[in-house]
């Protein structure tokens, strides 16, 4: 069984005390100082009064700051609730409250977390930032508790409490153990192969699964990772890869798309990449296959997963990209798939169904939600709540969400299958469909484009469907919008998409 994540950076930092860990801006951590800067960390919550299994809410941009935040508490033997750092006080309230935290770490500014904690009741506390990384962790008056922090935790200790993004209604709290996050990042490590004299420029956020992820992936190895604020200028993500001549570098689809668009990546020396991944959604065959194509000496890495399975669950291998496009993948080391029925028995290769998972990377369950924890596991099975078929070599092949399906007259339509075949014409940045409510039809289906440049008509749009899709699954309305509504880990808010188009109408 894999070493929980804060033992193994404490192996990492004996064996690479010296390497770079962290990075931002002109700021470094090596990976003693950032062993030092956790365990100061642990000792300084329990100052605040911290015991093993409290919570401790953290509410921090990307930053040296919020991996030591991540790590001390986990040294603390606590357990760390990320909370969104773009989220307003209407959302941190509900989220505090339902995970019943101890204590709120959050960073300059960010104004409406700390009245949120003030309402439920919650201590807060925001560590100064220094010039020093591993004096990030200082508390408000300087005072320094010099007991040592608890023994570590164990592997079926409680390690974090995610939310997961888009959820509506009463907060749902993914419950992630140490075995957990352990047994992630180590089937991801195997198929990746990464090693200490790896690099990644990473912008994505922390308190997601994918974000998390990439960073935990990387600090178990003793490689280098070079934060980045975001995305919104993809030229500078571009002169950062390659000014740091990383050799790896994740995303979600949108992502890719702002690289490829707006990234100058003619202009710049990528040649050190030897990796990319993609999750977070879905992406296009036609997107895939360009990416691949202006990266030609990286590996794409094409990858599916939930929260709800500490990230990951298969991966696409490179060699099989050509002949597999399109797919999901297989299964990644240590994880079971199946294509179950309604009845819940198993499909047969190429019989549509819902796909369930098993492994050690599987969630706990749901945080003080007992029902919704017996709905999703069930005898030890996730049950995903995402459709599709495997074929005869195993790879799995997704039709989207059941809450997507879009019921039109007599029909289901899977929105992936439009937005594949919408993506293929020239102009098309980005692509969601969604269903709309219809009084004849029940739903019909609509289109959201982002064009960028010759971008096509909506007549243009409907005739390509036309030729490439049956006739109930072409959309009877298309949209022409700046962006699309996204969570914070770069997901399509398809609620969102549904108002826009009553909006239009």
């Amino acid at each position: 069984m894999p070493l929980p994540l804060v033992a193994r950076l404490e192996a990492t930092a004996t064996e690479f005390p010296h390497r770079i860990a962290l990075q931002q801006a002109q700021r470094r951590l090596d990976y003693a100082g950032l062993r030092e800067a956790s365990s100061r960390f642990a000792r300084r919550l329990g100052s605040h009064g911290i015991a093993p299994g409290d919570r401790v809410a953290l509410v921090l941009h990307n930053s040296i700051e919020a991996a030591i935040a991540w790590y001390g508490t986990w040294r603390a033997g606590a357990i760390v609730v990320p909370l969104n750092a773009q989220a307003r006080e209407r959302d941190f309230t509900p989220w505090l409250r339902h995970c019943g935290a101890r204590l709120l770490v959050h960073g300059d500014g960010l104004e409406d977390a700390a009245r949120a904690a003030a309402e439920v009741g919650v201590d807060t506390w925001v560590p100064v930032a220094s010039d020093d990384p591993a004096e990030a962790s200082g508390t408000d008056d300087g005072n320094d508790a010099t007991s040592e922090p608890p023994p570590m935790p164990q592997a079926e200790a409680l390690a974090a409490i995610l939310y997961t993004s888009g959820t509506t209604g009463a907060p749902k709290g993914v419950a992630l153990s140490h075995r957990n996050l352990a047994a992630n990042t180590a089937s991801i490590l195997d198929y990746l192969r990464l090693d200490a004299d790896d690099s990644t420029v990473s912008a994505l956020p922390f308190y997601y699964a994918y974000g998390a992820s990439v960073l935990h992936t990387h600090l178990a190895v003793g490689a280098r990772v070079v934060l980045e604020d975001n995305v919104v200028f993809p030229h500078l993500l571009t002169e950062a890869l390659a000014r740091e001549r990383a050799t790896g570098f994740s995303g979600v689809p949108s992502t890719f798309a702002l690289l490829l668009d707006r990234g100058q990546l003619d202009q710049h020396d990528l040649s050190s990449l030897r990796y990319l991944t993609q999750a977070g959604g879905a992406m296009a065959p036609v997107l895939a296959t360009r990416v691949r194509a202006a990266f030609p000496q990286a590996r794409l890495f094409v990858m599916y997963g939930q929260t709800e399975a500490s990230a990951r669950l298969t991966w696409l291998p490179p060699e099989r990209f050509d002949d597999k496009l399109g797919s999901a993948g297989v299964p990644i080391a240590g994880v079971e798939l199946q294509v179950r029925r309604e009845d819940g028995g198993e499909a047969d290769i190429d019989e549509p169904g819902e796909v369930w998972a098993r492994g050690d990377n599987v969630m706990t369950g749901y945080w003080n939600a007992p029902e919704a924890t017996a709905a999703t596991l069930v005898d030890g099975w996730l049950r995903t709540g995402d459709l599709g078929h495997r074929d005869g070599d195993g790879f799995l092949w997704l039709a989207g969400r059941r809450s997507d399906m879009i019921k039109t007259g007599a029909h289901r339509v899977h929105p992936q299958d439009v937005e594949e075949v919408i993506a293929e014409l020239p102009g098309v940045r980005e692509v969601a469909v969604s269903g709309v409510d219809d009084p004849l039809l029940g739903q019909v289906v609509a289109a959201f484009v982002v064009r960028d440049g010759a971008a096509p008509t909506e007549l243009a749009v409907k005739a390509h469907c036309r030729q490439r899709l049956a006739g109930y699954k072409i959309p009877k309305q298309v949209a022409f919008v700046a962006e699309l509504p996204k969570t914070a880990s770069g997901k399509i808010r398809r609620a969102a998409l549904k108002g826009s188009a009553h909006e239009q109408a």
